[in-house]
């Protein structure tokens, strides 16, 4: 009969058969609920992991795209070379991985045990006798290496992949104006008092050709334009743009008031930035060293780091009470109060990790307490669920 069930409702083709014989001595309602247990885990662990890998690539497909957009953007504004704009996205999505995967593996639950109330199939696994309890070891079997995956990444690799890219932001940083000139397209300096535009360069000698630039000062603006021209490093390191053979326009805008003047070199300071203080990056270090130096700055940066992949394991969890449908109501009111969920529970981690920053909370009452908090609300949540069934379900 319940094969029958299984078949009609269409979730298990082609593998629901009569369980053998049970042995001398065997428990007929026991091996039918091995049976039952076995395809229940395989289909539910083949359905999450499908679910899962169409989730994470719609994740991953948005993120490049809006950091590809902004590295691009700031490839365009001469900040950053096109070559490291590849590499500076490769971090940023080693970065972003442990949150991705953490809202992949809450979404995964969460849809297909929603597609299982909506479909009909959790009156078929209810009327054989599994409880709502008998989810959460499948589902610990699909999360738990997920879980380990983004541990992994929050404390070993995703510390190296900031100091990667800090490392390449300081290099870009460091870089001179003329640096910064890509052939052919008009580029403004950094600080927007200088546009350059070289047709060619010549990498190998450090010489330019066809070069104009355009820069104001003292409210009055000056174009030069030469033939060619080079750069020139002085002995005390000031690094100049030397033009030759070539003319300065200079004069106020909105007069006629210009002048001309034509000369055969011309030096031009190159104003580097000046070493900008970068406030300290406490992502790039190491796990190991925030252990050693407990300040509360790298304890709050540990807190982070341990509790993203705590924080993955408990909504994996708390996804199984949440996706409850009641088919007389509205269907979306289960979605609505998981991303409630899920918003406050990511707002909390943050919450607490300025507050042990900030020395206002404690540590390990930090670390707890939002846990613990959300943990006390999934025993709620199940308690709520499985009353709503029956209360002896709790105890097969």
């Amino acid at each position: 009969m319940v094969c029958a069930s299984l078949l009609i409702i269409g979730a298990f083709p082609g593998k629901c058969k009569t369980p053998a014989p049970p042995g001398l001595g065997a428990d007929p309602h026991l091996a039918h609920d091995r049976a039952y247990a076995m395809i229940f885990q395989h289909s539910l662990l083949r359905e999450l992991a499908t679910v899962a890998l169409a989730t994470f690539l719609v994740l991953v497909g948005i993120t490049v795209t809006t950091q590809l957009v902004r590295l691009l953007g700031q490839a365009a504004s001469g900040m950053v070379t096109s070559t490291a704009a590849a590499a500076l996205l490769g971090f940023t999505l080693v970065n972003l991985l442990p949150v991705l995967l953490s809202l992949t593996l809450f979404i995964a639950v969460l849809m297909t045990l929603t597609r299982s109330y909506r479909d009909s199939e959790m009156i078929v696994w209810f009327s054989i006798g599994l409880s709502l309890t008998r989810w959460i070891r499948p589902v610990l079997v699909f999360a738990v290496p997920l879980v380990l995956v983004i541990g992994l990444l929050t404390l070993v690799l995703t510390p190296w992949a900031s100091g990667k890219a800090e490392e390449l932001r300081q290099t870009m940083d460091a870089r001179d104006e003329a640096a910064t000139v890509s052939p052919g397209i008009f580029q403004e300096s950094r600080q927007a008092d200088r546009v350059f535009f070289v047709e060619e360069v010549s990498g190998a000698q450090n010489l330019v050709a066809n070069v104009f630039v355009s820069s104001t000062q003292h409210k009055k603006t000056g174009v030069m334009v030469a033939s060619r021209g080079y750069q020139e490093i002085m002995p005390n390191g000031d690094r100049f743009l030397v033009l030759l053979d070539g003319r300065r326009y200079e004069g106020e805008a909105g007069t006629s008031d210009y002048k001309i003047y034509e000369f055969e070199r011309y030096a031009m300071r190159i104003q580097t930035s000046e070493g900008t203080v970068r406030a300290p990056n406490y992502r790039v270090t190491p796990t190991l060293d925030l252990v050693r130096n407990p300040t509360p700055v790298n304890l709050a940066e540990l807190s982070w780091r341990i509790g993203v992949p705590l924080a993955a394991l408990i909504l994996s969890m708390l996804a199984i009470p949440l996706s409850f449908v009641n088919p007389r109501a509205g269907r979306s009111m289960n979605l609505v109060l998981a991303l409630l969920i899920y918003v406050v529970y990511s707002n909390l981690l943050s919450i607490v990790q300025a507050s042990i920053a900030q020395s206002r909370l404690d540590f390990t009452a930090g670390l707890l307490g939002v846990h613990a908090t959300m943990a006390a609300l999934l025993l709620v949540l199940f308690y709520r669920r499985l009353t709503v069934f029956s209360l002896f379900r709790f105890f097969r």
